[in-house]
């Protein structure tokens, strides 16, 4: 540690003090940090901005399941998409069995519908209260989507990654995707338009949503391209 930094976590308090080096220049004073503990779980500490999602699967005797995800993100420029499960939970079962799956994105009046397809299973291991979503058929896949959503996937299972604790990273190839034309981007239209004409809903894990409906542009540096260099 350098002469210009200070640390002091206390007597078990957790909380740290920490300041730059002395560059000759005033600051304006401590940056407090608190430190969590890594030995329990520490995402009910914080909220998170992440897409809310509903996958839909094949369940064994032939009707479709619908389950929300929020712990999903693409995994390539390319057209691959995954999602977080669990072994225990139908919606692994289903995908690890017919090896295909489907994704819709509600839009954010869809919240109501939503939460319905997180309602628990009865005795019988069926979800009464998914009679009462709208869907309708995928194009490619045996499979449904969320009726009135935004965008829509079918996938083909292409990796299943057990072993985060007890959770597993179950990624799809996209094989056939949908959107409603409000959602699209286009040459003719400003970026902003699309956002607030069909606003994004979010997940503010843990527990609360938001509905997007103003952006701005990302001040990426002059140059900069995603694009590998040399």
């Amino acid at each position: 540690m350098t002469s210009g930094q200070k640390a002091d976590a206390g007597s078990g308090s957790g909380r740290s003090e920490i300041r730059p080096p002395d560059s000759g220049q005033p600051n304006s004073g401590p940056l407090e940090l608190v430190s969590l503990d890594t030995r329990h779980r520490i995402w009910d500490r914080f909220f998170m901005v992440a897409p809310l999602v509903v996958i839909g699967t094949k369940e064994p005797d032939g009707t479709f399941d619908l389950a929300p995800k929020h712990m999903v993100t693409a995994l390539s420029w390319d057209n691959y998409f995954g999602f977080v499960c669990t072994p225990s939970h139908g919606t692994y079962q289903n995908i690890r069995r017919e090896k295909v799956f489907t994704v819709s994105f509600p839009r954010a009046d869809q919240v109501v519908l939503t939460s319905l397809s997180a309602a628990p299973r009865c005795d019988s291991n069926a979800k009464p209260a998914l009679a009462a979503l709208p869907t309708f058929a995928a194009s490619r896949i045996d499979g449904v989507c969320l009726q009135d959503g935004s965008l829509f996937f079918e996938c083909r299972l292409h990796l299943i990654i057990d072993g985060f604790g007890p959770n597993s990273l179950i990624a799809g190839e996209i094989i056939a995707a949908r959107a409603i034309p409000a959602a699209l981007r286009g040459d003719d239209i400003d970026d902003q338009d699309v956002v607030r004409s069909s606003p994004l809903l979010a997940y503010l894990a843990p527990g609360r949503f938001c509905e997007i409906r103003e952006s701005s542009s990302f001040p990426f540096p002059q140059g900069f391209t995603r694009e590998p260099q040399g």
